[in-house]
């Protein structure tokens, strides 16, 4: 591997070259933002990206990563604890994801400002967020009734942190409870892998009327997924739930692999025209697989996966532009579903295929501090 594909050596390029001369207000890695004319507001988007420098913080104690972070947090976040551009009212779960940088921020800063804006999602969002009849969350206001297991990263990682800060025990409770419904919904017994998405009323028209379930089997989705069990694996190290739920998405996640480790977007259809190789969701698997390596959770054959994975995105879909700047590619711009997204593999495939957005390059620093 040359020099230029070791991926500390990648990562260094993007913190240098992309991520801290980035405006708060005009982050060079929203590619949402620039594709669709969105004003600057709290997003999980750019939120993913300062967890990643805050990890990268952690293991190098390099100050500006944190000077940043709390720039740019500072940007959406007031001195007492208001996020002016946050809706509470859309009870918009990937919004809480940044609740995770501001428990971060309060244990490295001692600030209360990031404690009382921790402490406000709860209060305005999530003690009013709709649930479902089994008690998970509603994903969204205009979502009703449905679990994405997106949320599983966007959510439970900060309630189950939350809850060890406050001392409020029922809320880790909950964390259990909504994990245990996922499975029992959502998984599909033959290969391992979840359902993208679940609708209680089955109403909807990509949920199946006997299960509920909508037909994909996306990777990013279960890439957030498996984030987000090996972060609550990392901050609950005793909950056996949390662990085996991780080793057994990772292990049928990794029969899925290509050849060369990389992950597909629809990983069970390979068979697919159009179908391929997508690279946040291989980051968050590689990210994942490492971790749970670390934590003990699953064996040296894993981790292996994991950094087989990002070596890989690293040959092969890593190139710069010329001006010092990396170029991650192969990143799914976004999916969902409803309005008119209707769950299919053809839907899966048609989505924009970007570069250099944060879904990528945020798995990939994360990734990296985990190899």
């Amino acid at each position: 591997m040359s020099n230029y594909r070791q991926p500390e050596v990648i990562a260094e390029k993007y913190i240098r070259e992309l991520i801290l001369p980035s405006e708060p207000l005009s982050p060079l890695w929203n590619a949402e933002n620039f594709i669709f004319h969105k004003k600057p507001k709290w997003n999980y988007i750019d939120n993913c990206m300062i967890t990643a420098l805050l990890m990268m913080y952690d293991k190098t104690g390099e100050k500006q990563l944190l000077d940043y972070a709390v720039r740019f947090i500072g940007t959406y976040v007031n001195e007492a604890g208001d996020i002016p551009t946050l809706s509470f009212a859309d009870h918009n779960l990937d919004n809480i994801n940044g609740g995770k940088n501001l428990l971060k921020l309060y244990k490295l800063t001692g600030e209360r400002m990031y404690l009382s804006a921790a402490e406000k999602l709860v209060s305005g969002q999530l003690s009013q967020q709709p649930r479902l009849n089994c008690g998970n969350f509603w994903h969204k206001a205009i979502y009703p009734c449905q679990i994405w297991i997106d949320g599983i990263y966007m959510v439970l990682p900060f309630l189950a942190e939350y809850s060890l800060i406050s001392g409020r025990s029922e809320m880790l409770e909950d964390v259990r409870m909504q994990l245990k419904n996922i499975r029992q919904l959502m998984r599909d017994p033959v290969t391992g892998l979840y359902h993208h998405g679940y609708d209680e009323t089955r109403n909807m028209d990509w949920a199946d009327k006997s299960t509920g379930l909508s037909r994909g089997l996306w990777l990013r989705s279960m890439g957030w997924m498996s984030a987000g069990l090996a972060d609550l694996s990392e901050i609950c190290s005793e909950e056996k739930l949390f662990s085996n739920m991780l080793a057994e998405l990772l292990g049928a996640l990794s029969c899925t692999a290509l050849d060369d480790g990389m992950l597909l977007q629809l990983p069970v259809r390979p068979e697919l025209a159009g179908n391929y190789p997508e690279t946040s969701g291989t980051l968050l698997f590689a990210y994942s697989a490492m971790k749970s390596h670390r934590l003990g959770v699953c064996g040296e054959d894993m981790y292996r996966a994991g950094k087989k994975a990002l070596e890989t995105v690293c040959e092969k879909y890593i190139t710069e532009n010329g001006k010092g700047v990396p170029v991650l590619k192969n990143i799914c711009l976004m999916a969902g579903l409803g309005a008119g997204r209707d769950g299919s593999a053809e839907y899966y495939l048609s989505e924009k295929i970007v570069e250099n957005d944060a879904k990528g390059i945020a798995p990939f620093l994360m990734a990296c501090m985990e190899l």
